[in-house]
């Protein structure tokens, strides 16, 4: 059975603006169409969504671009099917191309079931993958700033890796806040800060141990 949605709505989505085209009727009834653009605020957003409820919408779709979409997307779920589209799978025929033409193009493709729906998760599964994605990150940025140290300190022939493997452990920062207090670290300094399998270590490390950054 061929698919056929009565009232839609096409979203051409942008950074400012939101261009949405209604179409609705039947397959042997005339086809009534009505285009208006709103501004991506969240009040104007709200407005979208009475505008679409005024003409019966039941679908929607619109291009998954860049992250404009996510804050249409949050507003209008729960009120609307809608099909998130992978932009290069409904491109518009080449020739003159507007917003309005866009989101008339997005609407008729829905209309006819001729877009298939890129997979959303539900708004938990969202915020957990944002926050693990922004957890990779900051991973990223802190591996990026020992190693960053570890250049410093050979540089300045600190040759604390040649003797503990994890120079960012309980032991090795210890030691190293105590060169940045006072320039240098000496045999005390190691005896006071070393730490767990390190103790059995120290006496033949502390050849490495004893340095003079100035």
């Amino acid at each position: 059975m061929d698919v056929f949605i009565e009232r839609c709505a096409g979203l051409d989505v942008h950074s400012e603006t939101i261009v949405a085209c209604v179409i609705t009727g039947g397959q042997n009834e005339e086809v009534f169409k009505e285009t208006e653009t709103f501004p991506t605020l969240t009040k104007d957003l709200y407005r979208l969504l009475k505008w679409l409820e005024n003409y019966g919408v039941s679908h929607i779709a619109m291009e998954s671009t860049g992250v404009y979409w996510k804050p249409v997307f949050n507003i209008l779920e729960g009120f609307f099917d809608i099909t998130l589209a992978n932009a290069q799978r409904i491109k518009n025929v080449p020739g003159r191309k507007t917003d309005v033409l866009d989101a008339e193009w997005i609407a008729k493709l829905l209309r006819h079931g001729l877009i298939a729906k890129s997979f959303v998760p539900r708004v938990d599964l969202r915020e957990l993958r944002d926050l693990t994605r922004l957890r990779k990150k900051w991973i990223g940025h802190l591996t990026s700033e020992k190693n960053r140290i570890q250049k410093i300190l050979e540089c300045s022939n600190v040759k604390l890796s040649t003797v503990i493997s994890d120079v960012f452990g309980v032991s090795g920062r210890k030691l190293l806040e105590r060169l940045v207090e006072q320039g240098y670290v000496d045999a005390s300094d190691v005896e006071e800060r070393i730490h767990g399998k390190m103790v059995s270590k120290k006496q033949a490390d502390y050849g490495f141990f004893v340095w003079d950054a100035q």
